[in-house]
């Protein structure tokens, strides 16, 4: 169920990348409601003038209930506001909204989940589930440099049996996009993606050529969140024009039209 409430801020990690793990529990010390693997919360960021709305941020884990961990991109003034937070800050969030992954019936299953940027956080929430449910989880994570991908790859390791980085300059791991990876010759039952659209049009190309079931997480512009602004609107083949904020942002491969 949804809800809008005060959390407290806990922790504040700044990443090689630039990147912040910002952690929050309840303030009224609560746990947390049920929240999927791809969901995502809205954040009002209140120091701030020029604010006005919330900003959507994937949920990268949920830990022991209570902590609900957000990994932030500082690109905008309401991000760039929220990572210069104190710890023991007040921020009100609007969660949990969105359609997330689908990750039953995947015990035994081999399955790979590909990341990019900011698209690497909601999959580690994702990972932990599908490892917990018995899956064989591959991460490959593609950056531009080692800038961009030192100290992601590590919060995956728990819980993947294999780790693959990718970079544009060779700096870390393979050297060129992440689908260029030796580990995507490999067969897999099932893909999960979320990055920049041209990397995750590239794996669904795969994906289909394949025939590999494959769902991947838009990051299309939000304002609302709750489907009232339709600034997010995609086009599907079953539905036709849907906001991605409430039918998404997760979607199988092939509902989306312009896709294909």
């Amino acid at each position: 169920m949804k809800q809008v409430k005060d959390f407290i801020l806990t922790g504040n990690r700044t990443l090689p990348s630039g990147c912040h793990l910002m952690t929050f529990v309840p303030a009224d010390g609560a746990k947390l409601p049920a929240i999927e693997p791809g969901q995502f919360v809205q954040v009002k960021v209140d120091n701030s003038p020029k604010a006005f709305l919330r900003r959507p941020i994937s949920v990268c884990d949920v830990r022991y209930e209570t902590e609900l961990v957000l990994f932030v991109k500082p690109q905008g003034e309401g991000t760039r506001c929220l990572v210069e937070l104190p710890e023991n800050s007040v921020v009100n969030i609007m969660l949990p909204l969105g359609r997330g992954f689908s990750c039953d019936e995947c015990n035994g299953h081999k399955v790979l989940l590909v990341g990019g940027g900011v698209g690497a956080a909601p999959l580690v929430a994702l990972c932990k589930n599908l490892a917990a449910g018995g899956a064989d989880v591959t991460v490959a994570i593609g950056g531009r440099s080692r800038r961009d991908v030192a100290g992601v790859d590590v919060l995956y390791k728990p819980y993947a049996s294999k780790v693959l980085v990718a970079t544009d300059d060779g700096s870390c791991g393979h050297k060129g996009v992440v689908t260029s990876l030796p580990g995507f010759d490999e067969h897999y039952d099932r893909i999960y993606c979320c990055g920049p659209t041209p990397m995750m049009k590239a794996v669904a190309r795969i994906a289909r050529a394949k025939d590999i079931w494959c769902q991947v997480s838009l990051e299309n512009h939000m304002a609302c969140g709750i489907g009232a602004c339709l600034c997010c609107v995609e086009n599907t083949s079953d539905r036709g024009n849907v906001c991605v904020c409430t039918e998404g942002p997760v979607f199988n491969i092939n509902r989306l039209q312009s896709w294909e």
